[in-house]
């Protein structure tokens, strides 16, 4: 091991004066080169999680075609590719900027727009972290995207999907992470505890989805004249099976990765991701057992994704035995969460608000409540403080943003367009061209 260490610091010597351009090596001392080691160790680290992160996208995607009917998958799949498309452009051009920009305020940033804080004799530790920003600003948009499934118009989508990346996400971002880079948020000053956003992501993204599903009504059918509600079940359960064990991995991204640093704290944080997934899949499998005869899958499957959601605040500052306890609190409060919502009629085809808003707010007070160092009645102060402000700033902004978008360019399809499918009337495809189902049967 020891002549490993040397051969590393050796090869940093040497990629030392490259990077510096000498014409002889420069001799290095054994900290320099083990600095230098660790920075690139960082670099990689970073970009691995990011490219972990990314790959949740695939995920998204897949929860969100299975969990609902074949007639609008292709939609669905539209609908990330372009949430991580157009995503990366105004988050490049304008979001970024919002979000870790210089600030005086503590309110949003007003620097660093179209990435220009890169110059290409600069630090380019900026381009690194901004792609491990813009895979967050993606998952955030994309939440949004399956709590409005099945009939929303594709050109609104894109409208919200900008706004979201652009806007609603990195001011709130800012409030509770702008120091990470060169801003400063008025929340993290309180001493706002959100390690890899539970909130800040999450419950970003669960809030607006929250507003976007209002605004847009219920899919045709959900609900009968009489109150009761009409299930509406997903075409391909392997397909969301799938995407989650995808999210899953992806989150070993998403949390450890939000270090941004190479170390053994990392190892921590992978084992609580780990075990409040699975003590969520756990307890939502035993509520939706109790509570429908059966161990239903979709509830079991949401289980793992709340749990995870909700560790992500606390994942760097709770015990093992306290993600177990966080874990399995959101795997029973997503099941009775996806109840309590269909009962006052908002109609969430994959449960987004549930897992998202509620158990991202659920992960955040327990990131304070269970908090390795003590907690103290400020720090629960602070924690439901950042939880009301998140909601108090991205519902109403959203709401606001549906309605003007319903109000202008129109966000929900036609009757006619809806019970005929998306894919067909949206993008003039089938995901599944060799079967052929009549609109009647899939409606």
């Amino acid at each position: 091991m020891k002549s490993l260490i040397h051969v590393i610091i050796l090869m940093a010597m040497a990629a030392g004066s490259a990077w510096a351009g000498d014409e002889a090596p420069t001799a290095l001392s054994n900290k320099e080169a083990i600095g230098l080691v660790q920075d690139h160790a960082n670099y990689l680290w970073t970009l691995i999680a990011a490219a972990l992160v990314f790959f949740m996208q695939a995920g998204f995607a897949m929860v969100e075609a299975g969990f609902t009917r074949a007639k609008n998958a292709v939609n669905i799949l539209m609908k990330n590719l372009m949430d991580f498309s157009m995503g990366s452009i105004v988050y490049w051009a304008i979001g970024f900027g919002l979000m870790f920009g210089a600030s005086g305020t503590g309110w949003f940033g007003t620097s660093g727009f179209f990435l220009s804080d890169f110059t290409p004799d600069g630090d380019p530790w900026v381009l690194a972290f901004w792609m491990f920003q813009v895979v967050f600003a993606a998952t955030a948009a994309t939440i949004v995207s399956g709590a409005m499934a099945e009939r929303t118009k594709f050109t609104g989508y894109l409208l919200y999907s900008i706004c979201v990346c652009g806007l609603i996400y990195p001011i709130f971002g800012s409030w509770a992470w702008g120091s990470l880079f060169n801003g400063s948020g008025w929340l993290e000053g309180l001493g706002f505890i959100d390690f890899a956003g539970s909130t800040v992501v999450h419950s970003v993204g669960g809030w607006a989805a929250l507003a976007g599903a209002i605004v847009l009504g219920p899919r045709m059918g959900k609900y009968q004249a009489d109150g009761s509600v009409r299930p509406i079940p997903g075409h391909n359960m392997p397909l969301g099976a799938l995407g989650v064990f995808i999210l899953w991995l992806g989150w070993f991204g998403f949390n450890p990765g939000s270090t941004t640093t190479a170390d053994k704290s990392i190892a921590m944080i992978f084992v609580n991701t780990n075990l409040a997934a699975a003590t969520g899949a756990i307890l939502a499998m035993i509520t939706s057992w109790v509570k429908f005869g059966k161990p239903e899958v979709s509830m079991s499957l949401n289980g793992a994704l709340a749990g995870l959601v909700a560790i992500t605040a606390g994942c760097a500052n709770v015990s093992p035995a306290g993600s177990v306890a966080i874990g399995a609190v959101a795997g029973i409060l997503v099941v009775l969460s996806v109840m309590f919502f269909d009962k006052i009629k908002v109609d969430d085809p994959v449960g987004a608000v549930s897992v998202h808003g509620v158990c991202g707010a659920w992960g955040t007070l327990a990131a304070g409540i269970f908090n390795i160092g003590g907690t103290t009645a400020a720090i629960i102060g602070v924690q439901l403080i950042g939880i009301a402000a998140c909601f108090l700033w991205t519902f109403p902004a959203a709401f606001i943003m549906f309605k003007l978008i319903d109000k202008t360019i129109g966000l929900r399809v036609s009757p006619e367009e809806e019970a005929e499918g998306l894919d067909f009337t949206e993008h003039g495809g089938n995901a599944y061209p060799d079967f052929e189902v009549s609109s009647y049967a899939q409606s």
